[in-house]
C-alpha cells in the first residue's frame, strides 16, 4: 500500500476508481483530481424493479453481480486508462441494501488488492454532498447542506468534505420514499419522482392542503409519513373501505393531487434548510441526492436563498449526477486519498451510516 510519501512523489495528478452499488445502480467512474470526469458508466435497474414499484433487495443483488465487471472495464476504457493509470480504489460501502453493497465491496477489495492499490471507503451520503461540488467548488463555508434520495433525506452542516456533521435525518419516510408511494397511489409508473413532478406541471399545487411535518420548533429532522397517508385517506377514504378514487378521476384532479403532495414535501425541505442554515451561520447551501433532480425543489430552494439576508450562495449537484453514481464516490474519495485516509481489505458493508 502506499504512504503520504509516496503519494507525494506521484506529483498532483490523482486518478481515482470508484465504484457504486449501494441501492439499484450499478456504477464506475474514474475522476482525475477529484474534479475531472473522466469516465461515468451506470447500469441502470430501473426496468427490473418497476413493475414491483419499489426495489427488490434480491434482483437488485443479482443484477450487480452481472453488471459490475463489465461497468468496471467500460469505465476503464472509457477513461483509456490500466491498472498502472490508476491510484486507488474507492468504494460506497455505507448506508445502503447490504445485500447490494457486499458486490461493489468485493469487487473494490479484489481490485485493491490485486492491483496493489490503496483501498477507500466512503458514505454514500456524504459523497452526495459532493456531487453538489462538481461543476463550482467555490465554496463559501460554513454550508447548510440537504440529501435529498429514495432512503434518505439529510441534513448536515459541511465545513469539510471529511468532517460533514449530521443535523437532522427522516424518521420515518424519506422523500423518494414518499413520491415512489404516493406515485403508486396515483397509479403513476415508476420511479415516483419523476412521474409526480410530470404531472404536477399541469396541476395546482394549492387545490388540496396537505400536511407539512415540521415536528417540534427547532427540530431538523423530516417525517413524510403523514402527507404519504394523507394522500392515501384522500383517495380511497379514512376508513380505506371506500371505493378508489384514482380510479374516475380525470388527468386534472390527479395533477391537482400530485402538485398539491409535492408543493407540501418541497415545502417542508426549503423550511428545514433555511433553519438549518440560520442555526449554523450558513453562507452557502448544498443540494444533492436523486430528489434533487427535481426542478420545482430547485427552483423554490433557490428562491429561498436569494431572498434570506444576506443572500446564500446555492450549490446543486448536476442532474445527470443526482441519482447514485461512482461520480462522487470517487470525487470524495480523493479527498481522502490526499488524508492517507485508507481502509483495510477487511472493509465491510454497512447498511447505515
Amino acid at each position: 500500500m502506499l504512504t503520504s510519501r509516496d503519494m507525494q512523489a506521484q506529483g498532483n495528478s490523482t486518478n481515482i476508481l470508484g465504484i457504486e452499488t449501494s441501492c439499484d445502480e450499478t456504477a464506475a467512474a474514474v475522476v482525475k483530481d477529484g474534479q475531472i470526469i473522466k469516465s461515468s458508466i451506470i447500469a441502470s435497474q430501473t426496468k427490473l424493479h418497476e413493475k414491483y414499484g419499489g426495489v427488490v433487495p434480491e434482483i437488485a443483488s443479482r443484477a450487480h453481480i452481472e453488471n459490475i465487471y463489465p461497468v468496471i472495464s467500460d469505465a476503464m476504457e472509457k477513461a483509456q486508462v490500466g491498472k498502472k493509470d490508476i491510484d486507488a480504489i474507492a468504494v460506497a460501502n455505507q448506508p445502503g441494501l447490504t445485500i447490494a453493497l457486499v458486490v461493489g465491496v468485493t469487487a473494490a477489495k479484489t481490485l485493491a488488492f490485486m492491483w496493489d492499490k490503496p483501498l477507500i471507503a466512503i458514505n454514500h451520503l456524504h459523497a452526495h454532498l459532493q456531487s453538489a461540488l462538481l461543476e463550482n467548488n467555490n465554496i463559501e463555508l460554513p454550508a447548510a447542506a440537504l440529501i435529498v434520495s429514495g432512503g434518505h433525506t439529510s441534513l448536515y452542516d459541511y465545513r469539510s468534505p471529511l468532517e460533514p456533521r449530521l443535523l437532522g435525518a427522516t424518521i420515518d419516510d424519506a422523500a423518494g420514499e414518499a413520491f415512489d408511494k404516493v406515485a403508486t397511489i396515483l397509479k403513476l409508473s415508476y420511479p415516483g419522482g419523476p412521474s409526480i413532478e410530470k404531472i404536477a406541471k399541469n396541476g395546482d399545487p394549492n387545490a388540496i392542503k396537505f400536511p407539512r411535518s415540521m415536528l417540534s420548533r427547532d427540530s431538523l429532522d423530516f417525517s413524510f409519513s403523514g402527507v404519504k397517508t394523507a394522500v392515501l385517506y384522500y383517495c380511497r377514504g379514512q376508513d380505506m373501505k371506500g371505493e378508489d378514487k384514482v380510479d374516475v378521476m380525470n388527468e386534472q384532479e390527479i395533477a391537482d393531487i400530485a402538485a398539491s403532495f409535492q408543493a407540501a414535501v418541497i415545502n417542508v425541505l426549503v423550511k428545514k434548510t433555511q433553519r438549518a442554515a440560520k442555526k449554523i451561520g450558513a453562507k452557502t447551501v448544498l443540494l444533492g441526492g436523486g430528489v434533487a433532480a427535481n426542478s420545482e425543489l430547485r427552483s423554490t430552494l433557490r428562491q429561498m436563498c436569494e431572498s434570506a439576508r444576506p443572500p446564500l450562495k446555492l450549490l446543486t449537484a448536476p442532474k445527470k449526477y443526482c441519482t447514485d453514481n461512482a461520480v462522487m464516490v470517487a470525487a470524495l474519495a480523493y479527498h481522502k486519498y490526499r488524508g492517507g485516509l485508507f481502509a483495510e481489505l477487511s472493509l465491510e458493508p454497512k447498511p447505515s451510516a
